[in-house]
């Protein structure tokens, strides 16, 4: 009896799968339960277990798009995979040397060498430009992302305020709790915490961030879902953190760390990645200094961080070094007004230079 292999239904708008990587190969023998093909679409990469033992036989190869329900193999129950060929030396017999001659015969001398007449210079063969490049087609995700990037330009009126923040205050306040935030919640306290809750404090104070345009109606959140964007080899994500108002820092981290392992693991849902209200994204783990975030549709807001760099600063009449980090806010500028664009991103300084009263939501 054979078990076919079927793309599973991956979510309400998502209509094909890619056949990312077969885990083993056609004719293959596998096991109830093993991983044997990872799938991908515009939203999530799942992973298909054997769904009994037996035989792969695979229809559709790697790189191939196809429809879901699609048919992608079968395992042949109670079969067993074939065995290896064993092939089996051949001897050949050793023939007598030509150059042996008989004693009794007298030595013959030998024949001229003839001239071999060198053999023209061949031209060099022409440049294959096909050996200069590659091509491959674009995996759903990265397809979904790029038609994302570019409705986001078409659709709003992007612009980016910029500021900086001296990270001092909350660097002391993280040092001096470190180990006693690791041994009571598991988890380190980092920096996306502290961004995540001034975040929702700046929102809280300028609603009009918190918003959307829904074709000539205005529709404002009263919730706090904010998306944190996450690198992974196959692109960017972003998932979102629910109800951040009402979390911990140690709530806060501990989304994060899941996410991150969960995307890792290729098992981000759908439900993960939708629904946010604003998205922080953290381009300085890869040592950007300075950029301007695209919006995340139909989102009004994208806070960037960047990476934190020691920079002599004024302060009180004296030069000083501190650590400073570049902050870049992008917003629609259909819906925000500059004044309140700039509002925000000042908030959001200010919780982080003053990270005792942002816990006290001041």
């Amino acid at each position: 009896m054979a078990q076919e292999i079927i793309i599973p239904q991956l979510g309400d708008s998502i209509t094909t799968a890619l056949i990312a990587r077969w885990h083993r190969a056609d004719g293959e023998a596998v096991r109830k339960g093993e991983c044997i093909v990872t799938l991908e679409s515009d939203k999530v990469a799942p992973e298909l277990e054997a769904e009994a033992d037996g035989v792969l036989s695979i229809a559709v190869s790697e790189g191939e798009e196809v429809a879901i329900g699609t048919v992608i193999g079968s395992i042949a129950e109670g079969a067993v995979a074939p065995a290896p060929a064993v092939t089996t030396p051949e001897f050949v017999e050793e023939e007598a040397s030509v150059d042996e001659a008989p004693v009794d015969e007298a030595p013959v001398a030998e024949a001229p060498k003839p001239v071999i007449a060198p053999k023209p210079a061949q031209p060099s063969p022409p440049v294959d430009d096909d050996s200069r490049v590659s091509r491959k087609k674009m995996s759903p995700l990265r397809r979904k992302i790029a038609s994302h990037l570019v409705n986001a330009q078409q659709t709003a009126a992007i612009l980016t305020t910029f500021n900086e923040v001296d990270m001092t205050e909350v660097m002391k306040l993280r040092k001096s709790v470190q180990e006693d935030f690791i041994a009571k919640h598991g988890v380190k306290l980092g920096f996306m915490s502290f961004f995540v809750k001034a975040v929702v404090q700046a929102l809280k104070d300028v609603p009009s961030i918190n918003a959307r345009i829904d074709g000539t109606d205005i529709i404002e959140n009263h919730f706090y879902d904010v998306g944190v964007a996450i690198g992974t080899e196959k692109g960017l994500i972003v998932p979102v953190l629910r109800d951040c108002d009402c979390k911990s820092f140690a709530e806060v981290e501990q989304d994060i760390l899941d996410y991150a392992t969960k995307a890792k693991e290729g098992r981000i849902d759908f439900e993960d990645l939708s629904g946010g209200v604003f998205t922080v994204s953290n381009g300085g783990v890869y040592g950007s200094l300075l950029s301007t975030p695209i919006l995340n549709p139909p989102q009004s807001g994208i806070l960037g961080m960047h990476t934190i760099q020691q920079r002599p600063m004024a302060i009180n009449g004296e030069v000083v070094i501190r650590p400073m980090m570049y902050l870049a806010m992008s917003y629609d500028h259909r819906l925000v007004d500059g004044k309140e664009a700039v509002t925000f991103l000042i908030r959001i300084k200010d919780c982080l230079e003053n990270p005792t009263r942002m816990l006290l939501e001041m």
